[in-house]
């Protein structure tokens, strides 16, 4: 089963760890410090790939074979959420 993060991408669902929106994470307080620095080091260790063409809303989690990727993408975590409970049931 997959999710599409953008035309280009998309992830099976069994490898996502985690659906984050960006706003929330990155701006309220205290969880905007450890977001921004998990991200910072992701990026540092070339664990991010950024499919979003416009503002980026959201980034997803993903662990393939003990590696971890971070998908970041325009797609609001409610409408990824959404899309999976649609396709696959609640969660």
């Amino acid at each position: 089963m997959y999710l599409y993060l953008s035309a280009e991408k998309a992830v099976k669902t069994d490898e996502i760890i985690g659906i984050f929106d960006l706003d929330t994470t990155t701006v309220a307080k205290p969880d905007a410090a450890i977001t921004n620095d998990y991200l910072s080091k992701a990026s540092k260790a070339g664990e991010i790939e950024d499919y979003s063409t416009d503002l980026p809303k959201s980034f997803v989690v993903c662990e393939k074979d003990g590696k971890q990727k971070v998908y970041i993408t325009q797609i609001s975590s409610a409408t990824i959420l959404k899309r999976i409970e649609e396709k696959y049931g609640r969660m």
